[in-house]
């Protein structure tokens, strides 16, 4: 068997998942260096190898470096790792963008639109770095707890560079924790970013008290909506029904560990928006997300009914069961139209 390739990775982002990811890399026996803007909380992370703001309970692997200056972080890798908020995102690379050398590759566990342009991410990558680098996108169906834990896990990586795709892979692939390879960069990041918009529906049927039917059903014509999408924007129907796509769809409409989906409970049993925010009180993906995607239906002339009304609820000050109640009064027509 081959041995797997050891290459210094910086993890970009000291949230739950990042952190996530960066002691999985290094329980892997792979150099890993994990940087983050909040110098106080790396030191503590330093000092007692937990993340208790995101991780608490987790004790993260002996070998992880932590590092605060950015220029360092960079320079000290050949793979940059980001695992920051989509809108974030460019902001991020263009930090970074002068500490990185041609030899840099990029990879991401970002999900998202950009926004007010609802650009994918590898389109802002390439804006930023060039397209000539290995780039690759990391998604799938996964909860950084159970990552940190140690539970089994499955996920994508894709890449238009297979080779690429491959090694992060086998570096990420362990005894609990499988990545499968894609080469569908654009399907599996629309699939990544639609989930949270339709994990927010189905918190809001469920906060409405609208049982297992209406969750069901809600997941499975979200599908739709998010193959509608994908596969105008480039994507693969098929990806979409996989991990990237189908996969990630049921995991945050149907748990709780789900922020975009404990928003949407909160909204249907009767918060506001800010109320909801407040509670989370971590980003929630799927509000922007909801903007972007619903620009981006109507710019192309793609039915969305779900998103387009996640989208009233959230910027039209649409009452939640309004919104429902047109859904189920829609004009009755065939399943594959």
């Amino acid at each position: 068997m081959t041995a797997t390739p050891q290459v210094n990775t910086t993890v970009i982002g000291a949230g739950a998942w990042g952190t996530a990811l960066a002691t999985l890399l290094a329980g892997n026996d792979q150099p890993v260096c994990l940087w983050g803007r909040n110098t106080r909380q790396l030191q503590e992370m330093a000092g007692s190898h937990i993340n208790g703001q995101y991780l608490p309970g987790v004790v993260l692997s002996e070998s992880l470096r932590f590092e605060s200056d950015l220029a360092t972080a960079v320079a000290v890798s050949q793979d940059l790792l980001l695992v920051v908020p989509s809108h974030a995102f460019r902001q991020t690379l263009e930090a970074i963008k002068a500490y990185v050398s041609d030899s840099t590759r990029l990879i991401w566990a970002s999900k998202g639109f950009e926004p007010d342009t609802g650009r994918l991410l590898h389109q802002v990558a390439e804006d930023v770095l060039g397209a000539s680098r290995p780039m690759a996108v990391i998604t799938g169906p996964t909860f950084a707890l159970e990552v940190a834990k140690g539970l089994p896990t499955a996920l994508t990586v894709a890449s238009a560079n297979q080779a690429f795709a491959g090694e992060i892979a086998a570096r990420l692939h362990n005894n609990t924790f499988r990545a499968y390879t894609s080469v569908d960069v654009p399907g599996v990041e629309v699939g990544g970013a639609v989930k949270n918009i339709l994990a927010i529906a189905a918190g809001i049927s469920d906060g409405l008290g609208y049982g297992a039917n209406a969750r069901a059903a809600l997941i499975t014509r979200g599908l739709t909506e998010v193959m509608r999408l994908g596969v105008a924007l480039g994507g693969r129907k098929e990806t979409l029904m996989g991990l990237a796509g189908l996969g990630d769809l049921l995991l945050t409409c149907t748990d709780d560990q789900s922020r975009n989906r404990r928003f949407g409970l909160a909204l249907g049993r009767g918060l506001s928006i800010s109320e909801a925010r407040a509670s989370i009180n971590q980003v929630v993906e799927g509000i922007d997300a909801a903007r972007e995607a619903h620009g981006l239906a109507e710019s192309l002339s793609i039915e969305m009914p779900i998103i387009e009304q996640v989208h009233r609820v959230l910027f039209d000050q649409c009452p939640p069961r309004e919104a429902v109640h047109y859904l189920l009064t829609r004009q009755q027509k065939a399943e594959s139209v």
